[in-house]
C-alpha cells in the first residue's frame, strides 16, 4: 500500500514538473515577448544601411551585392553574412517574423508591421558619436548612425508604433531588447586606421558609458529585458590576422592561431560592460538585464573547428581576396576579383570581419540553448508578463496547478481502489 501512495505521489510529482516545463517553454516560444527591437552594427543590421545608401558611390559598398545572402535568402539583404544572423535565429526561435529594418518605412500599414519587431542596427555604427572619432583623426566610411542616433531614432517612432504613453511602455515592457553588439566599430574604425592599441583601450570606458546610458534609457521608456552582448574575440578575424601579419604584434595564441593581444582587449572591454551591467541590476532589480557572452561563445569554433564542422578552419575568410587568411583589403567580397568557397558552412568567417551563418547559428544557440548568457536566457520571462497572461501572479498560478493537480490524482485513486487498500 505504501508503494502505492509512493507511486501516486510520483504521478503528482510527473504531471506537475512536466505541465511547468510546458508551460515554460509556451511562454518562451508563443508569448513571452511580443515584439523585439534591436539596436547595433553590422552584427544585427537586418537592412538599415542598405536603404540609408542613396548615392552610387555608397551602393558601391561590397556587401550590397552577391554573394552576400547566398546561402539563405538567395539574394543580397542588406546582412553581413551568407544568410541569418543572431537577431534572425532568435526572432525564428520565438516565432516572431525576422526583425525589419527601420529605414524606409512608410505608411501606417508598414509601422503596424514593427510593432512586432524593429531593428534600427547599421552596418558600421559606433556606441560613440562620429564626431569622437573625427576629433582623433578617424572617419567612419560607412556610416553616421550611432547608438544615440539609433535610440533619436526609436523614441521619434513612438508616436507611430504606440498611440500613447502606457501603450508605448506596455509595448516596451514585453519586448526582447538586444543592445548590439554594438562598441567593436569605435575599435575596428580606429585600428584600421593605425592607432595604436594602447591609444584605442583609452575609449573602452567611453564606449560602455555610451551602452550603459543607452540601456538607462531604454529602462526609463519601460524596457524589462534587454540582452546586452560583449565583442567578439577580434584577435581571430583575418583582418587582423592580416594586418599583423609578419609584424611585431604577431603573437599568437598556440591553441588557436589567434592574435593574442587584440584578444585581451576584447575582454577587457567585456569585464568592464559587465561590471557595469551589474550595476544596474542592483538598481533596477525587475529588470531582466542579460549579458550575451559572444566571445567565448566564439571562442568553442576557435579552438576547435572540426568539432562544429569547420573543416576549412576558423581563421580563413571564405570569400576574399587571397593571402593567407583570404582577406585583401584592396579585393573585398563581392569585388569580381575576389573568390569564394564553394561550401561556407565549413568556414567559420565569411569576408574577413563577419562570420558565416553556420558560425552565427553556434553562438545562437550556444547563448539561448547553452550557458552562454547571464543570467540564462531561456529561464528569463518578465514577472510582469506572467500576469498579463494568467491574469493572476504567477505563484497563485502555479498554487492552482498543484492543487488541480493533487485532486486530479486523489480521485484517479479512489476509483482505482487505492485508498481501500488494495485492487483487489
Amino acid at each position: 500500500m505504501a508503494n502505492q501512495f509512493s507511486s501516486s505521489s510520483s504521478y503528482v510529482t510527473i504531471f506537475f514538473v512536466t505541465l511547468q516545463l510546458l508551460c515554460t517553454y509556451s511562454l518562451f516560444a508563443n508569448g513571452c515577448y511580443t515584439s523585439i527591437i534591436s539596436f547595433g552594427d553590422s552584427l544585427a543590421d537586418t537592412g538599415n544601411l542598405k536603404r540609408l545608401a542613396s548615392t552610387p558611390e555608397e551602393h558601391s559598398l561590397h556587401f550590397f551585392y552577391p554573394p552576400y545572402g547566398e546561402s539563405f535568402f538567395h539574394m543580397p539583404t542588406g546582412r553581413c553574412s551568407n544568410g541569418r544572423l543572431i537577431i534572425d535565429f532568435i526572432a525564428e526561435s520565438i516565432r516572431l517574423p525576422l526583425v525589419h529594418p527601420f529605414v524606409g518605412v512608410k505608411g501606417m500599414r508598414h509601422m503596424m508591421e514593427l510593432r512586432r519587431g524593429v531593428n534600427f542596427a547599421v552596418a558600421g555604427a559606433t556606441a560613440l558619436d562620429s564626431a569622437f572619432h573625427a576629433a582623433r583623426g578617424v572617419n567612419n566610411p560607412m556610416t553616421n548612425s550611432s547608438l544615440r542616433v539609433q535610440l533619436g531614432w526609436f523614441k521619434h517612432s513612438l508616436p507611430s508604433l504606440c498611440a500613447n504613453v502606457p501603450a508605448c511602455r506596455h509595448m516596451i515592457g514585453n519586448s526582447l531588447i538586444l543592445m548590439g553588439e554594438i562598441g567593436g566599430n569605435d575599435y575596428n574604425h580606429a585600428l584600421i586606421a593605425g592607432k595604436s592599441i594602447d591609444e584605442v583601450k583609452t575609449y573602452v570606458p567611453l564606449v560602455i558609458e555610451a551602452i550603459v546610458s543607452a540601456v538607462n534609457e531604454l529602462i526609463r521608456l519601460g524596457a524589462k529585458t534587454l540582452l546586452i552582448p560583449g565583442n567578439l574575440p577580434i584577435g581571430c578575424s583575418p583582418v587582423y590576422l592580416t594586418k599583423y601579419y609578419g609584424s611585431d604584434m604577431a603573437d599568437y595564441d598556440n591553441s588557436t592561431g589567434c592574435l593574442i593581444q587584440l584578444n585581451k582587449f576584447s575582454e577587457h572591454h567585456n569585464e568592464l560592460l559587465q561590471t557595469k551591467l551589474n550595476e544596474i541590476r542592483e538598481i533596477h532589480r525587475e529588470v531582466n538585464i542579460i549579458y550575451a557572452d559572444y566571445y567565448n561563445a566564439a571562442m568553442q569554433f576557435f579552438r576547435s573547428p572540426n568539432k562544429y564542422g569547420f573543416t576549412n578552419g576558423a581563421l580563413k575568410a571564405c570569400c576574399g581576396g587571397g593571402g593567407p587568411f583570404n582577406y585583401n583589403s584592396s579585393i573585398l567580397c563581392a569585388d569580381p576579383s575576389s573568390t569564394v568557397c564553394a561550401r561556407p558552412d565549413t568556414y567559420a568567417n565569411w569576408d574577413g570581419l563577419h562570420l558565416t551563418e553556420a558560425a552565427y547559428r553556434i553562438i545562437y544557440m550556444s547563448l539561448f540553448r547553452g550557458p552562454y548568457t547571464m543570467p540564462q536566457f531561456n529561464s528569463m520571462c518578465p514577472i510582469s508578463m506572467l500576469h498579463e497572461i494568467h491574469g493572476t501572479s504567477s505563484s497563485m498560478w502555479m498554487s492552482r496547478l498543484r492543487v488541480g493537480a493533487i485532486e486530479f490524482f486523489q480521485e484517479r485513486n479512489m476509483k482505482s481502489g487505492v485508498n481501500g487498500g488494495s485492487r483487489g
